[in-house]
């Protein structure tokens, strides 16, 4: 028998993947290779290059300490090619393989490069998702409006999870409402588990700081967990001791505490680590154990089941040129202050400035905060995927682009979102207590310290009525806009004018 190889990627570390089930353990190779072109297509932050790095070569290890043949390529090793395509070539070389079994990639990216590259390879379905492609194909089809909501509810029906016969329980799909209120801070917080780097791990932070050490983002300290045994500890951490507080506070923010009530768990179930039926399977046994109340564990599972499960749906069904879509014409340079660069702005400080230490920040950080005002900004959508693609630990494209290009800047005209995720400072305010703290005044509508967002609000609006004056989600806020004495309106746009002058001229805003 010829020997093949078996392909696995660094966000494959799933025992259960399609191409080790498909492989013989005695006959074939399992390649694993660290290469260049992975940890530079984006500047990653430092943080998610060694989680990856990290747990890649634990996995190795397991797979070796279960009888299988590993060929390992590190990083550093002298013999490495550039690329995941070259490593191939040259193990196939190696080892006289006839055959590539690989488990289809995340990325359009790299289905291509696979799919050109000299050898006979074949890719099999990724599984381990609870909707298969074909399945999201066949709920879309003909469908006017993709809507998330109705996918979810597929979903529920599908898996069985908090249902009473064929209703939700509790009577109600979705307890959203419930989830929206302002966080206390609380020294008592557990906070995620946190880990200390072993010896392999250690080894790459060196690593890392040697070849990524421009790049955005702090490498110390390194906490993340890196095994799946690392990965089942820290969501049991999180079922016991935060996911009964999850579902009040969700779209809470707080200056001091940047996790909240949030499990942190994307960037080991993004990688393979855990399994998203394992997850949803324990929320759903906290909740009928009464220790964790229904809009905390519906509010969870929507983000696994739904929006995880939805996004990866949209994202392959849109094919590889989603990611390039600007519909709303946006061309800004994405400014400074989203690098670390200076910014009066308290809410885009804390948010950046989480993301630089920590390689995370939660969903309505992401979304009403760098998301809300890049799309306010008119900033070019492609370079805000590339930075969040670049700056998040849990960030691949299947899930990333249609989060940013869809959901954050509407540049796909709405396949995802009825309007567009834009606000005024207002419900910052109302989510945070970053306005206390700012030097502009959420209170201010127009003027030198009036709040940038209240600013480019309206003025983004205006830019962009002959697109959204006819939505009627929208029409409300037009009708208060044109209410506004000819003098404010006036005031406004020229206040924005100045702050996107400022943008452009590379002046702190």
């Amino acid at each position: 028998m010829v020997t093949r190889l078996i392909l696995v990627l660094g966000d494959q570390l799933s025992l259960d993947l399609s191409a080790l089930r498909a492989a013989d353990k005695v006959r074939d190779v399992v390649v694993m290779a660290e290469v260049m072109d992975e940890g530079r297509y984006v500047p990653h932050h430092p943080k998610k290059i060694a989680l990856i790095l990290s747990a890649m070569r634990h996995f190795a290890d397991e797979l070796q300490a279960d009888g299988w043949q590993v060929a390992y390529t590190r990083l550093d090793d002298p013999e490495a090619m550039p690329s995941i395509v070259g490593e191939l070539i040259r193990r196939a070389e190696e080892y006289g393989a006839g055959e590539v079994i690989a488990t289809q990639p995340g990325e359009w990216r790299l289905i291509a490069a696979l799919s050109d590259a000299p050898l006979t390879l074949r890719q099999l379905p990724d599984d381990r998702f609870i909707c298969s492609l074909e399945e999201f194909d066949r709920w879309a089809e003909g469908r006017k409006e993709l809507r998330m909501e109705y996918f979810y509810r597929e979903m529920r029906r599908k898996t069985g999870l908090m249902m009473e016969g064929d209703q939700p329980a509790g009577g109600k799909w979705n307890f959203d409402h419930d989830n929206r209120k302002r966080a206390q801070a609380d020294l008592l917080r557990e906070g995620p588990l946190r880990f200390e780097p072993d010896k392999i791990t250690a080894e790459v932070l060196n690593l890392v700081e040697s070849r990524f050490a421009g790049n955005f983002g702090a490498l110390h300290p390194f906490w993340f967990g890196v095994t799946r045994a690392d990965a089942a500890q820290a969501f049991d951490h999180f079922a016991l001791h935060l996911l009964p507080g999850f579902g009040d506070t969700q779209d809470a923010m707080l200056e001091g505490d940047a996790f909240l009530h949030h499990s942190v768990i994307s960037i080991y179930m993004n990688i393979g680590l855990l399994s998203p039926t394992d997850i949803c399977a324990r929320v759903v046994e906290e909740w009928q154990a009464g220790r964790v109340p229904i809009n905390a564990g519906e509010g969870y599972i929507r983000q696994v089941i739904g929006w995880r499960e939805y996004m990866r749906g949209l994202y392959f069904r849109e094919g590889p040129d989603y990611v390039t879509r600007n519909a709303l014409g946006h061309r800004r340079d994405l400014p400074a202050m989203f690098w670390g660069g200076e910014t009066r702005m308290t809410c885009v400080a804390h948010a950046v400035g989480t993301t630089a230490k920590e390689a995370y920040a939660h969903h309505i950080q992401r979304l009403m905060v760098t998301g809300n005002f890049a799309l306010l900004a008119g900033i070019d959508p492609a370079q805000v995927h590339e930075w969040y693609l670049a700056v998040y630990a849990d960030a691949f494209e299947w899930v990333e682009a249609p989060n940013v290009i869809g959901m954050s800047q509407f540049a796909d005209a709405g396949i995802i979102a009825s309007k567009p995720y834009v606000s005024s400072g207002n419900y910052i305010d109302k989510m945070s207590d970053y306005c206390r703290s700012c030097a502009y005044s959420v209170k201010e509508k127009t003027g030198e310290n009036a709040c940038p967002f209240n600013l480019l609000y309206w003025d983004f609006l205006i830019r962009h009525r002959g697109r959204f004056g006819r939505n009627p989600r929208m029409g409300p806020v037009y009708r208060t806009w044109d209410k506004m004495e000819e003098t404010r309106r006036a005031a406004v746009l020229d206040e924005a004018a100045r702050v996107l002058g400022d943008l452009d001229a590379g002046r702190p805003v």
